[in-house]
């Protein structure tokens, strides 16, 4: 069964930083791109990143390139985003989601190209 549990999060302060995990099992992680989603108050799902099954190609919504991070530990079979400079709009609920093909990477997924996702973790920046 795969599981993608995910930890980190919380209240930050703008300016601030954070770093969300996520461990995933159930599966050969080392085979699956990886992403981070999230979802603000009241709208849509927003893809924010995404990593190759090697690490070695990554791209970034324009919204957070800069400050975000992504990376992973496939020896850990774990997916990190850092998170730096944090914005009010950055408040949402964070997902790591796992591509549903292996070996298949896009520097622009489509949520339909997800086939599993963490449980979501709260980030919240405000003063």
């Amino acid at each position: 069964e795969v599981q993608l549990v995910q930890s980190g999060g919380g209240l930050v302060q703008p300016g601030g930083s954070l770093r969300l995990s996520c461990a995933a099992s159930g599966f050969t992680f080392s085979n699956y791109a990886m992403s981070w989603v999230r979802q603000a108050p009241g709208k849509g799902l927003e893809w924010v990143s995404v990593i190759n099954s090697g690490g070695d190609k990554i791209n970034y919504a324009g919204s957070v390139k800069g400050r975000f991070t992504i990376s992973r530990d496939n020896a850990k079979n774990t997916l990190y985003l850092q998170m730096n400079s944090l914005k009010p709009e950055d408040t949402a609920v964070y997902y790591c989601a796992k591509y549903s093909l292996d070996s298949y990477y896009d520097d622009y997924p489509s949520l339909a190209d997800f086939g599993s996702w963490g449980q979501g973790t709260q980030v919240t920046v405000s003063s």
